[in-house]
């Protein structure tokens, strides 16, 4: 008995001493990673040093013995700023912007110092181009460094994060019932167990908005927690009529073609039940975290990184090869359109926290959108002549995917003066201000050049705003070419009605007069826009 106990408490004691020296080990070895990081820094802020020495067209011999104790003076201020913002601590990121960040806000508050000091001491007989030039190039080598680092240590957490969230994911999905017969104990037991998911996993109170659509202990209903479409693929199609998926949508790697599989797993009028964190409640966030301006700077490069670079045709691959996907920016328009491309209508919404939950339910096929609408430039379906579909090309002004929320917009806001959509939520920014100068527009003369288009003519308009216009007025329409410059800001016609009557008008007096016609609306159009403030909204 004593030589059992005296035996377990020398193992108790083994793994507690060698649990300790695991952690000394780790320790130390975090320590010798941090000190390469700075050497490696040195190295490069030296080598940048010496580079602008190199560069100023007078003698070296001059430039090193005058700048050799303020360039030691500089190298103190770089590390201690560097060491308590934590840029060397890159064994702790978590994301792959958060190098960029950490240095950026370091290196901008390094500027701000030494600025400060030549100011405040009358140094202004130091060389700016040494100096700024010193200051640039280092953080551009620490960036292009950081990219590398990050893009490797990610892709290797990536790999374990996947394999381990896959084999977690197979233990959430509630397997379906093999009886089909209504069993109450077994609903029961079922709802208690998928309550206790929800509310660990999410909270309570998602739970109670998720009970006004669906009862979880429902055999035909599914909970699960995955980012992988292959975990979708498992489920039997048509069984489940209800789907859950607590994930947000914005770690998951290919959108649509999650969406696509869902639908192919649920019947028609079958709910499906996910979350987002929106642009806007990432911006909220992000504000939050840092004090002004800070907060902005980290803003900024967050839009740059995770709105623009993945929109840009020469670095979205660089994008999604650094990320996979993860923790992208969505906007609130964009996950809507995503969801009407793939066959779903929106049946309510709610932020619930932090995420917006959608419910959704399966009104027809996905759409299979190869070639969506993602970048600056755009090309559009619209009407020409003898009723003819082309591609108008514009400068981005909405969301990705609003294209496909023109009924719901419509159904949801109506038209507002002019002819436009009330509240258009799918109006980016910078899309506002594309529209109050035409800037948007610009890329049509590429469709006035291939014939497809007039500089004077009826609005090229979408199917669905088509459909709109009275039979006779469609008829006239499909005679003649659209123009960049319609009818409207000659009359600058309000409601519906009264574009369709301006439109008629302009039509019935080209038929008769087509040249003549087009000269008039050209300088009433520019008249109005010039002097009556005629915009486009």
């Amino acid at each position: 008995k004593y030589r059992t106990t005296y035996c377990g408490f020398l193992t108790r004691y083994d793994n507690s001493q060698m649990k300790t020296e695991l952690e000394n080990i780790k320790r130390l070895r975090k320590s010798r990673i941090r000190i390469l990081y700075i050497i490696v820094d040195v190295v490069l802020v030296t080598l940048s040093f010496l580079f602008f020495i190199w560069v100023k067209p007078a003698s070296k011999a001059y430039y090193l013995p005058e700048y050799y104790q303020p360039f030691l003076l500089f190298l103190g201020v770089w590390l201690i700023v560097s060491l308590i913002i934590g840029k060397y601590q890159l064994h702790k990121i978590k994301k792959p912007k958060d190098i960029y960040v950490y240095t950026l806000i370091s290196n901008i508050t390094i500027t701000g110092i030494v600025t400060s000091l030549i100011y405040f001491n009358n140094l202004f007989s130091y060389s700016r181009l040494i100096v700024f030039g010193t200051i640039g190039l280092s953080t551009l080598l620490e960036l292009l460094i950081g990219y590398v680092f990050s893009a490797y240590k990610f892709a290797q957490q990536l790999s374990e994060d996947e394999e381990r969230h896959a084999k977690e994911t197979k233990t959430k999905v509630f397997p379906p019932f093999v009886h089909e017969e209504f069993d109450k104990e077994k609903t029961r037991q079922k709802r208690l167990a998928q309550r206790e998911f929800i509310t660990q996993t999410k909270s309570k109170r998602l739970f109670n908005y998720l009970n006004r659509y669906v009862d979880v202990g429902d055999p035909h209903a599914v909970v699960f927690n995955t980012t992988k479409i292959a975990n979708v693929e498992t489920l039997a199609d048509g069984y489940y009529n209800k789907m859950i998926n607590l994930h947000r949508v914005n770690d998951i790697r290919r959108v649509n073609k999650f969406f696509e599989t869902i639908n192919e797993r649920v019947p028609y009028g079958g709910l499906f039940i996910g979350c987002v964190e929106t642009k806007n409640i990432r911006k909220k966030r992000m504000l939050g975290q840092y004090v002004f301006p800070l907060n902005w700077i980290s803003y900024s490069f967050d839009v740059f990184f995770t709105r623009i670079i993945p929109k840009l045709w020469l670095t979205k691959r660089i994008y999604f090869f650094v990320t996979l996907g993860y923790e992208r920016a969505i906007p609130h328009a964009e996950i809507l359109g995503r969801l009407y491309s793939c066959g779903f209508e929106l049946v309510n919404e709610r932020y619930i926290y932090d995420e917006l939950f959608f419910v959704v339910r399966k009104v027809k096929e996905p759409s299979y959108d190869h070639n969506p609408t993602y970048g600056p430039l755009i090309s559009l379906r619209r009407y020409g002549k003898n009723g003819r579909l082309f591609k108008v090309y514009k400068l981005r002004t909405m969301h990705a995917y609003s294209e496909y929320l023109q009924d719901y917009v419509y159904e949801k806001f109506n038209l507002q003066e002019g002819g436009k959509f009330k509240n258009d939520f799918r109006v980016t920014t910078s899309g506002k201000i594309f529209r109050k100068f035409w800037l948007d527009e610009t890329p049509m003369f590429i469709n006035i050049i291939a014939g497809d288009m007039k500089l004077v003519g009826v609005r090229p308009l979408s199917r669905q705003y088509f459909e709109l216009y009275s039979e006779e007025l469609k008829e006239k329409r499909l005679k003649t070419k659209p123009g960049l410059i319609p009818p409207f800001y000659a009359d600058m016609p309000k409601t519906l009605e009264e574009i369709m009557v301006s439109e008629m008008r302009y039509l019935e007096a080209h038929e008769k007069h087509p040249f003549i016609t087009d000269v008039r609306y050209f300088f009433k159009a520019v008249w109005n826009i010039l002097f009556k403030g005629a915009r486009s909204k």
